[in-house]
């Protein structure tokens, strides 16, 4: 971590009325001030060789080549991304909220991709595993020996009649998966809580990144409104394409009293088909099974404030490289068919695949990949030593689940959705929402990130 940017946080919290001296005593515990896991990224090493070529130079794609960079000691790494921008994407709900500016959440790319890493600023359009072939879009063809897949997610933004990722905003209708979304959903939700009306909030059908970041928003404006004074004004009702608001048992209960406590009413599988911005409509479609068979039944909604979350997938490019899963319920969407403990490809034993595109049953998140990126390393040296992969992926992730500016419900768990809490918040009833993981999540979860797991530390 930069000292400078601690101490930025550090002063913010101490203008706030916060000890600077019981924030450190925290973090401490923690094992935050620390060399950040230095000594532990280089206590491996190998020299194994091999063209490397990563797909993808967002969280995943990044950590992965900066601890290869690390373990390997002849390290042939090129990496493929278009972007411009390294965008700490949680962050995206605290602009949305007001609690970051934007400017706040962004870096430059070319100053996150590791020394000695060749990046070739372009887009993929076609994978071919049987030939260890990659095709950009602009840069011809790239021939790799081992592949790691993390290109992130592809948002089906087409997948909501009405809307467009260039037409964001129009008709009130909001989405904070997106970084220009989340600047107009902050404008809008302080407009609504002055002028008061109905907010739907929905998540989607589909797995997709965050899947807490919806409920956040939600409840997120139910708090605006109230320090506003103008809660009485405006009613809020939650639509979820799941059978139950979270499927994580130790933290259900809790959520569920919040909402109810908030007179958030719940509705569940619902999906949303299209939004009608002119008449200010969504289009759901209730999902009941009767029998062995699917009943879907139409119906509309008024609002005026819409936050929305549209359908996700693998990038185009996994399914028609025959890449994704073929059976099961990650098969729709092509998530890559890796193994779950190893994350190793099931087909190409030269790949791996980790972050938000990997089909395994976990949540996508940033913490999640934190977890998978020594995992996926350690087990793609393995196979460029010729040795079986060994180390497992136990399914971790973790969702801060926003409750109000000053609280967070810190949900941690593993593959069977069982808690597994971190210190020092083993130490607190992590099932009741917590100011210490408020702290976490807004003043250290980003500083950690760019200046630690990017850099192959965390």
């Amino acid at each position: 971590m930069m000292k400078h940017d601690l101490e930025e946080q550090l002063e913010e919290l101490e203008r706030q009325g916060i000890s600077r001296r019981h924030f450190l005593k925290i973090l401490t515990a923690a094992g935050v001030i620390t060399a950040v896991g230095t000594q532990k990224a280089h206590a491996f090493s190998s020299n194994a060789k091999g063209k490397i070529l990563i797909i993808g130079g967002g969280a995943a794609g990044i950590s992965m080549a900066a601890r290869l960079m690390h373990w390997l000691d002849s390290p042939d790494i090129t990496l493929i991304d278009p972007s411009d921008r390294q965008f700490y994407q949680p962050g995206f709900t605290l602009i949305a909220s007001g609690v970051y500016k934007p400017d706040e959440v962004w870096k430059k790319q070319e100053d996150c991709i590791p020394d000695g890493v060749k990046w070739i600023k372009d887009s993929v359009a076609a994978v071919d595993p049987v030939m260890n072939l990659v095709t950009t879009n602009n840069n011809g063809k790239v021939a790799y020996d081992f592949l790691v897949l993390t290109p992130g997610i592809q948002i089906n933004w087409e997948k909501v009649e009405g809307i467009t990722h260039d037409t964001l905003g129009a008709g009130n209708a909001h989405c904070i998966y997106d970084y220009e979304g989340a600047q107009k959903t902050w404008k809008a939700l302080q407009e609504f809580a002055k002028t008061g009306g109905r907010g739907i909030y929905t998540d989607t059908y589909t797995k997709h990144k965050c899947g807490g970041a919806p409920k956040k928003i939600c409840l997120l404006t139910e708090d605006y409104s109230r320090k506003q004074g103008t809660r009485d004004n405006l009613k809020l009702d939650y639509f979820t394409a799941a059978k139950e608001l979270y499927d994580i048992p130790f933290y259900t209960p809790r959520l569920l009293e919040i909402y109810k406590e908030r007179n958030i009413p719940i509705n569940l599988n619902v999906r949303v088909k299209g939004v009608d911005t002119a008449a200010k409509q969504v289009h759901f479609e209730k999902v009941e099974t009767v029998g062995e068979e699917k009943v879907y039944t139409p119906f509309v909604e008024d609002y005026d404030f819409l936050h929305f979350t549209p359908p996700m997938s693998a990038p185009d490019f996994v399914r028609e490289a025959g890449l994704g899963w073929t059976e099961g319920k990650l098969a729709a969407d092509a998530w890559v068919m890796v193994d779950k403990a190893t994350l190793v490809h099931k087909t190409y034993p030269n790949i791996v695949s980790l972050g938000d595109v990997a089909g395994i049953p976990t949540s996508k998140t940033s913490a999640a990949v934190r977890m998978q990126v020594p995992i996926a390393a350690k087990n793609l040296i393995s196979l460029m030593e010729g040795k079986e992969p060994v180390e497992k992926y136990n399914g971790y992730a973790a969702c801060p689940i926003v409750t109000d500016y000053g609280h967070v419900l810190l949900c941690e768990f593993d593959y069977d959705k069982k808690p597994l809490h971190s210190f020092p918040f083993s130490m607190l009833d992590t099932s009741k929402e917590q100011w210490a993981a408020w702290l976490l999540k807004v003043y250290m979860l980003k500083p950690m990130y760019f200046y630690g797991m990017l850099n192959g530390y965390a």
